[in-house]
């Protein structure tokens, strides 16, 4: 990794769409002149956006395609994810049964796979702007896989199979899945690397949810998720500065993408003083990790 007068490091949580509030982050980030990151690690979403931006791909150009281009079930291959009302639901529910009893995921993942190699450039990760790093868990061995070599966007593709709904990813004799079920933070990684100034991105915010908050599996499946990591929170590495960038929506508002992308803006720009102080040489007078960020309500989504 190359020398830098203040060495930092990035980490973007995972989050589903809530995520693209990296975007936004990233874009702030460079709008109020502070230094690049020396190293970038994500995992889930967190991965996706942090592995593009490893690969040369500037926030402004990010943010135009996913709102001007990108939609979503456009890269899913099955039609479970394009049905919507009352007749839609009992389609849904018939097809996830059928696929699940003989395939394990609703999507092999495929489409996604080509999108992101283009997006990447085909680049490899010794060929990255800025070093990358994300994360896997194997569910072979059950442990994290920490993707350094190869193809960035196979790493990504590994990084972001949350199960159920993408097949692992199988690769050099593993079985791959979402990075962000071992640490959806992984600060860990930055540490290991050298790194003693480290900026993290949350996207996620555990709170209390009611009965009605559960009305299909996918938000289950989600929660259940989410419970299980705010208990392993605590053994989690910290950063030395962590933003909350934070709203109601779902992991699945990716029709909001504007908006959780100007969430992202926000929370730096009204962050800035204590961003200003993090990337002051002055920082190891930093003693004791921080947390700052923004809550703001964007619209429910059921």
């Amino acid at each position: 990794m190359k020398k830098h007068k203040y060495p930092w490091a990035l980490v973007l949580s995972g989050g589903g769409a809530k995520g693209l509030a990296h975007i936004g982050v990233l874009k702030a980030i460079e709008e109020a002149g502070f230094p690049r990151p020396c190293l970038v690690v994500g995992t889930s979403m967190g991965a996706i956006i942090g592995g593009l931006y490893a690969c040369g791909m500037p926030p402004k150009e990010m943010a135009r395609f996913v709102v001007e281009e990108f939609n979503v079930t456009d890269y899913l291959e099955s039609f479970v994810f394009k049905l919507h009302g009352p007749v839609g639901k009992v389609f849904q529910t018939g097809q996830i049964l059928a696929s699940l009893s003989t395939r394990p995921g609703l999507d092999t993942g495929h489409r996604v796979l080509e999108l992101l190699e283009g997006l990447c450039g085909g680049k490899n990760f010794d060929e990255t702007e800025i070093p990358f790093r994300c994360n896997a868990l194997d569910l072979l061995s059950g442990r994290e896989v920490v993707f350094s070599s190869g193809s960035v966007a196979r790493a990504i593709r590994a990084s972001m199979s949350f199960p159920v709904f993408f097949e692992p990813f199988v690769d050099n004799g593993m079985c791959l899945v979402d990075g962000g079920l071992l640490d959806n933070m992984p600060v860990a990684i930055a540490r290991k690397a050298g790194f003693k100034r480290v900026l993290a991105v949350d996207v996620n915010r555990f709170t209390l949810q009611d009965l009605t908050d559960f009305k299909n599996g996918p938000q289950v499946i989600f929660r259940s998720v989410e419970c299980v990591l705010n208990a392993l929170e605590e053994r989690k590495f910290p950063a030395d500065l962590t933003l909350n960038v934070t709203d109601d929506t779902t992991p699945f508002s990716f029709f909001k993408q504007k908006e959780h992308i100007e969430l992202g803006q926000r929370a730096v720009r009204e962050n800035l003083r204590t961003l200003e102080h993090f990337f002051r040489p002055q920082f190891e007078h930093f003693v004791k990790p921080r947390v700052c960020g923004i809550e703001a309500v964007i619209g429910t989504d059921g």
